[in-house]
């Protein structure tokens, strides 16, 4: 037995998931823009490495968008499953292309390392930074209460980039200030620094959307939680296998459940019913495939 979650399109849904990709895509083209000018005229590294994070935080915008069409298209006959693998596909392009954004502003920290440093004004770069700071603080507030709202492991991630996206801007504040008042070496060391937290980015995206992509289970407790659903169903009296498999961001359960064996086809098949709604209203789960098995008998004892 199969159940899924109901294809139908969600409109309001929809004009959710719009406003998160309008508000993503709005707010990083506007800190690209502010960012690229301001260093250019600064010459500030740390500045033009958080400009280089902006560029890949909207490419990675961009083919958000075009992930979550395409996962939300319902089933068809080319992908029974569903086209929630797109996804993490695109995922794993965004990690490589912030990957190369992260690559180009090392190179550009290093060069300016190498040369000695150079003191910057912290005027400029300082109000820039810090306008990046408020602009994304509002965007992470934003997404994570819209993430929150849909459910959505995709918006949820760009909210948690958000939010490291305010460190790294902060982090570039203290360099360019460091610069004029410590030391010149103090910006590239902070662009050193912000490349640092892109490249972790790019280790924390590529590894989850591989483990969506190559077919990953759930973890002990979200499996221990599945086992909990299903077993509190009356009439179910025992469980023998749990299988679990992201599809995408959700997961696909296989469950065997064992009932009396003397009920009616019917009655089994009200028991699974129940199974099946109970675990699909965890909010991980995306389908779930029910086997219905006859509980073995117990022996009596002997006294």
């Amino acid at each position: 037995m199969q159940w899924v979650r109901e294809e139908r399109p969600d409109k309001a849904r929809q004009r959710q998931y719009l406003h998160a990709l309008l508000v993503t895509l709005g707010g990083n083209v506007l800190l690209l823009t502010v960012k690229g000018v301001a260093s250019y005229f600064s010459q500030s590294v740390a500045l033009y490495a958080d400009a280089v994070n902006s560029l890949s935080d909207l490419i990675y915008a961009l083919l958000m968008v075009l992930g979550i069409w395409m996962s939300q298209r319902p089933p068809d006959l080319t992908h029974p499953q569903g086209h929630s693998r797109f996804e993490p596909l695109v995922g794993m392009v965004i990690a490589l292309a912030m990957g190369g954004a992260g690559y180009s502003a090392a190179q550009a920290a290093w060069a300016r390392y190498q040369s000695g440093g150079l003191a910057v004004e912290p005027g400029l770069p300082t109000a820039v930074l810090l306008f990046s700071a408020a602009v994304k603080g509002g965007m992470y507030l934003l997404i994570r209460r819209m993430a929150r709202s849909l459910d959505s492991p995709a918006l949820m991630a760009t909210a948690r980039d958000d939010l490291s996206d305010v460190l790294t801007s902060v982090t570039a504040v203290i360099g360019a200030a460091g610069s004029a008042y410590v030391h010149p070496l103090c910006d590239p060391v902070a662009a050193f620094l912000v490349t640092a937290a892109i490249f972790y980015a790019v280790f924390e995206t590529f590894t989850e959307n591989l483990r969506y992509l190559t077919g990953g289970g759930a973890d002990e407790e979200t499996r221990a939680h599945i086992v909990a659903a299903a077993a509190a169903v009356p009439g179910v009296e025992g469980i023998h296998q749990v299988l679990t498999e992201y599809v995408g961001p959700r997961l696909a359960v296989d469950l065997h459940i064992e009932v009396d064996g003397e009920l009616s086809l019917r009655e089994a098949h009200a028991i699974a019913n129940e199974v099946q709604r109970q675990v699909l209203a965890l909010p991980e789960v995306d389908r779930v495939y029910i086997h219905v098995e006859p509980a073995l008998p117990v022996a009596d004892g002997i006294g």
